[in-house]
């Protein structure tokens, strides 16, 4: 596992009172060896060549099988941090192994600087590179640290073993007695010390982000190392304090092998013995790698195509058989819940499907393409001339489907329109007993409702759009509230159209013609005007309103009310031309603030707009001549200089005490 917790066996230092607990242990052995070097009548002589090798040898070979795991599992991951980790103990115990086989009267037959030296420079050695391993591994250093992790680790084996065959061969230059070397031993152990120590407390602020028992292990070897190189400086050759920090050594070495045990132990895997100590990198990748083999193993699950899925990734995660059953069991229960979660979102899609204007085979299909993921085989039928055939079965709609049929491992379900069978919804049968069963019960009820909305939104739609503006349809289908009465002072850019001589030509022709007329005219009008973002208000006898910028906003309504005008006398001469005889329409259009909301009773009321600005249109459009678009000076400010004008000047108006500044439109 990634992240662990000493919580449950070891007792973890961010907690006060353990941690003062702790340091005392680790403050123990520093009295001691000020004890023995206070009274040296205490500090007894105790030489035994023999059992120094075998304790020595025994502690070394353990702690170097340890190494060689984390390094093993630091190249596997390319690990900077963990490499450098294992370096430090390869190191220490390597030395300490040198030491023991330079013990005088075992392999070699006296002192010799080999074995006076050797811990000492092991524990310096060892100090570099724990110090490295606390640094920050994410970045260039740790890349550097893997580039040259081949030449590193052929280094340190090139001086181990060279330091072992010349101590233990006798050679020069370590062949020579020891001598008296306090001073400059101190120095170097000075700097030794705080190596560890920084180690140390870089690894204790890792521990207190994210405990774990590996890293409290770690964190005491480094501490007892750093005591033991004190007593190594300090201490008196075959003394009780020259054995401490022999000892010190021995319980430096321990703490990581017995952290590893019981991590191992309570995991029932050393897969993942060492991720405490793991860089940022490597943790985050290894997360990823979990969370795409987990990923795996639910897709495996709910396809049901792969044998044994949590088996194979216990045999590459290296896991225990209870590991294995534990992962089988959370595989299924999340692929359960990875079911019902699509399954419900398919239920919610469905009901999302029902849009304004929807046709049925459109609904259908984008019906299905939620469910079918979701659902499996599933096939969705509507009655047409009374009938229709899924899966090779006929259905009428008086066939009996009050509930629910199941046939040949398919389950049908009625589709019902306002009580009546409208269609079928055909799936694959599932258990009486299963969960799904509730499901698919609610997926045939919402279906039902989706394609009854759908139905009846179309219905309203299509009743709505034959007499008002798409835009005040949209507007009341989706906020029924906006039919009350009451308005906003919003500024509009009002457009007026109607026929000059209209009057004139009705008096002279059937009102057959008139409608006919009417009807050829506005059918390119009322586009000319929705095309161009207007909603057209409301048609007086030859005359229409449109407004722009209500009820949707739109920041150029002024230069679309004038495009808009433009467009309608375009669409109009197409017509005009093949009937001379028929009146022409003159335009006006004008902007300014306008009431515009519902206006009426609470029993009968229209979309409209009241104000001067609506009032000044009306009259711009009077004094129009056929085929002109006619603007105030606000439409034509507020259109920008892409319309091309001709100043009629400052007009009177009807009902009005100011004059109006209008423009006749040759372009926009």
């Amino acid at each position: 596992m990634v992240e662990g917790s000493a919580r449950a066996y070891l007792p973890p230092a961010v907690q006060p009172v353990r941690a003062a607990v702790w340091a005392l242990h680790l403050a123990l052995p520093l009295a001691g060896l000020w004890l023995l070097l206070a009274q040296p009548t205490v500090d007894l002589h105790w030489q035994h060549p023999a059992s120094h090798f075998w304790l020595v040898l025994v502690v070394a070979g353990v702690n170097i099988a340890i190494g060689v795991r984390m390094a093993a599992v630091s190249a596997g991951r390319a690990d900077a941090r963990l490499f450098l980790v294992a370096l430090a103990f390869l190191t220490s115990a390597g030395f300490f192994l040198l030491h023991a086989l330079a013990t005088p009267g075992v392999l070699v037959d006296h002192p010799n600087v080999g074995f006076e030296l050797a811990q000492p420079v092991g524990l310096t050695v060892a100090a570099v590179f724990a110090a490295a391993s606390a640094l920050d591994v994410d970045g260039a250093f740790g890349t550097a640290v893997l580039r040259h992790r081949h030449v590193l680790q052929a280094l340190l084996t090139v001086l181990i073993a060279g330091w072992g065959v010349v101590s233990v061969a006798d050679l020069p230059p370590l062949k020579a007695a020891p001598g008296e070397t306090e001073d400059p031993l101190a120095y170097v152990a000075a700097v030794t010390i705080g190596l560890y120590a920084f180690a140390a407390l870089a690894y204790y602020r890792r521990h207190r982000r994210r405990p774990a028992a590996v890293l409290l292990s770690v964190i005491t070897a480094f501490a007892l190392l750093a005591e033991a190189t004190l007593a190594v400086v300090l201490a008196r050759r075959w003394q009780l304090s020259w054995w401490e920090w022999h000892l010190l050594l021995a319980l430096a070495f321990g703490f990581v092998a017995y952290s590893a045990y019981v991590q191992y132990r309570r995991e029932g895997s050393s897969a993942g013995l060492f991720d405490a100590i793991s860089s940022g990198e490597t943790n985050r990748r290894i997360r990823a790698e979990y969370t795409a083999a987990l990923e795996d193993l639910v897709t495996a699950l709910r396809d049901g195509g792969s044998q044994e899925p949590a088996a194979r990734l216990g045999d590459r995660f290296g896991l225990t058989e209870g590991q294995v059953a534990v992962l089988d069991q959370a595989g299924a229960a999340l692929a359960a819940e990875r079911d019902l979660t699509e399954r419900l979102g398919a239920l919610v899609a469905v009901g999302e499907q029902a849009r304004v204007g929807l046709d049925d085979a459109r609904l259908l299909r984008q019906a299905l393409d939620v469910i079918r993921p979701a659902y499996g085989d599933v096939r969705i039928g509507l009655f047409s001339g009374g009938a229709l055939t899924i899966d090779g079965r006929r259905y009428t709609t008086a066939t009996p489907m009050d509930h629910p049929t199941e046939v040949d491992g398919r389950r049908a379900y009625p589709l019902t329109v306002k009580g009546r069978l409208a269609g079928v919804l055909v799936v694959p049968a599932v258990p009486a007993h299963d969960a799904r069963r509730a499901l698919l019960d609610t997926l045939a009820s919402q279906l039902s409702i989706a394609l009854e909305n759908a139905r009846l939104y179309r219905e309203l739609g299509t009743l709505f759009r034959q007499y008002l503006s798409p835009d005040v349809a949209a507007a009341l289908l989706a906020d029924p509230d906006q039919a009350a009465l009451g308005g906003d002072l919003v500024e509009v850019t009002a457009l007026f159209a109607d026929l000059r001589g209209f009057t004139t030509f009705s008096e002279g022709v059937e009102p057959a013609e008139i409608v006919r007329m009417l009807n050829r005219y506005h059918a390119v009008t009322v586009p000319a005007i929705l095309d161009n973002g207007g909603t057209v208000v409301q048609f007086v006898g030859d005359a229409l309103l449109a407004l722009f910028n209500a009820p949707a906003r739109q920041p150029d309504h002024a230069l679309r009310a004038v495009r808009a005008g433009l467009a309608l006398q375009t669409a109009v001469d197409e017509i005009a031309t093949g009937h001379p005889e028929w009146p022409r329409f003159r335009v006006g259009a004008n902007t300014g603030p306008a009431l515009v909301g519902n206006i009426g009773s609470e029993t009968l009321r229209g979309f409209n707009a009241m104000g001067d600005a609506v009032n000044v249109a009306a009259r711009l459009q009077t004094l129009a001549e056929p085929g002109q678009v006619v603007i105030g000076e606000t439409t034509l400010k507020a259109a920008g200089a892409s319309v091309r004008a001709v100043p009629l000047g400052d007009l009177d108006v009807k009902g009005r005490i100011q004059t109006v500044r209008a423009y006749v439109v040759t372009g926009a």
